[in-house]
């Protein structure tokens, strides 16, 4: 398939105090790891079809994010980008700034900038497009990495299931959920027959650093390898090469390794989890075949879900457990820079009451959530899907092994938040509910829990549209 194009990225790292997004906790960012960028990717086919693609090195795209990128592109009247024709995605990076303004740390004027940023890189590309597009053909390939994904969700020797249960836990009987081990990519040849871009969708967590450093953790990594590789074959050109790490539906997967005890939280995993990604697609690059078929199409909707059913016994029982604990203030800022995720396995009384807290609120919360669902098709057999906030990887292969069959599907997840109170969230299968785990409680699951297979049916609907 041939294919016109055009790239424009935009560095996004702080420039004022602001917290690191990803946990309980607040991290004031301290100092910079390495760059952390928005990637915007224009594609236009022969008929001046457009898709694009607009790519953040960001815990994931809010509702206000998108909110007030839509909002500044009509202020600048920004021509052929539109929410039905453009996914904005993020990859999930648990060190780069919080943008949740009801979130500890988050700070006005790095929102600002972010958006004006992305905007602007926007700009570019759009101008790009417009007067000196660069054209090439389009190709895909699917290869498959097993070595740094797990599912993170174990049963217990209790009966019960439990998210990262500590490496070499001698009550773990076995895994959850399955794993999708898949990558698939597409890449464009320009007419020199070199490659010049890549996007690729690999399911795992993008946390492996933790800390005050801002980073694009394993993605970074990844995507710096893989523009290394394009650019080395251009020694005699300036063309600028790019990379778009999607991720995919990684809900319940991460890379711990759990019958090892080695350290997984530095930066040198984040180096050795991207790096080995890296190995991994330059290997596939020779699979490459290219895609038949002359057109691009588009789908979009937005869809609509209830806010997370309420049990009154649960009720019942969240609100026992705050009047236990009644010298306990989850409120507190300092407080809760001590919560971690150990805490969360043990049962803590913080974290007890601090998700009995988040409960309560839930419980007189009555926002529907809103996500917006957008998808191409390129050629014949060719499709990429947004997905929501974080979906269980069981939700990401239905939509591609089952909605798309006989295609290469790639999924952008993180793509929406739902209403703008709703900071983000999880969202499991039907059957992962009252097993245990931290996914599926209120506080990290604000959703209805007939979500997952209502973006499902929402695709398969949505992908009766593509011709």
């Amino acid at each position: 398939m041939n294919i016109s194009f055009a790239m424009a990225r935009r560095c996004i790292n702080p420039e004022v105090p602001v917290s690191l997004a990803g946990y309980f906790n607040r991290r004031m960012w301290d100092h910079v790891l390495d760059d952390i960028e928005v990637r915007v990717l224009v594609l236009k086919d022969r008929k001046g079809a457009v898709a694009a693609f607009v790519n953040f090195d960001m815990l994931f795209v809010t509702h206000d994010l998108e909110k007030a990128i839509w909002k500044e592109a009509k202020k600048r009247k920004l021509a052929l980008l539109s929410e039905e024709n453009t996914i904005l995605s993020a990859t999930h990076v648990h060190t780069a700034p919080e943008i949740r303004a009801t979130s500890l740390g988050c700070n006005a004027k790095f929102f600002e900038m972010l958006v004006d940023r992305a905007v602007t890189a926007m700009e570019e590309a759009v101008k790009a497009i417009k007067k000196a597009p660069r054209k090439g053909v389009m190709e895909s390939a699917v290869t498959s990495d097993a070595r740094f994904i797990f599912n993170r969700r174990y049963w217990m020797k209790n009966g019960k299931v439990v998210t990262n249960p500590g490496k070499l836990n001698k009550d773990i009987v076995r895994p959850e959920g399955e794993i999708d081990p898949e990558i698939p990519f597409f890449a464009i040849r320009e007419e020199d027959g070199l490659l010049s871009v890549i996007v690729s969708s690999i399911v795992n967590h993008t946390d492996t650093i933790g800390g005050t450093g801002v980073s694009a953790d394993w993605a970074g990594f990844y995507r710096r390898e893989m523009e290394r590789y394009m650019q080395k074959a251009r020694k005699k050109t300036k063309k600028e090469c790019m990379l778009v790490p999607l991720v995919g539906a990684e809900g319940n997967i991460n890379h711990f390794d759990t019958s090892t005890d080695m350290c997984q939280t530095c930066y040198g995993e984040a180096e050795r989890i991207g790096k080995g990604y890296a190995q991994s697609v330059t290997k596939a690059l020779a699979d490459l075949k290219k895609i038949s078929g002359t057109l691009l199409q588009s789908v979009h909707t937005r869809i609509t879900a209830k806010v997370r059913e309420i049990d009154p016994v649960e009720l019942a029982e969240a609100k026992a457990v705050i009047a236990k604990y009644p010298e306990i203030n989850v409120d507190d800022p300092d407080a809760v820079n001590d919560l971690t995720s150990e805490d969360l396995a043990k049962g803590t009384p913080f974290a007890l009451k601090y998700f009995a807290s988040k409960f309560v609120a839930l419980a007189n919360e009555h926002d529907k959530q809103e996500f917006p669902l957008t998808g191409f098709k390129f050629g014949d057999a060719l499709i990429v899907a947004s997905l929501p906030s974080e979906p269980f990887t069981e939700i990401g292969l239905a939509v591609r092994k089952q909605v798309f069959a006989g295609s290469t599907c790639l999924i952008a997840a993180l793509s929406g938040t739902g209403s703008t109170r709703c900071g983000g969230g999880y969202i499991p299968n039907a059957w992962n509910y009252g097993r245990g785990g931290y996914e599926t409680t209120p506080r990290s699951n604000p959703y209805s829990m007939k979500t997952g297979e209502k973006l499902v049916t929402s695709w398969t609907r949505l992908a009766k549209k593509f011709n």
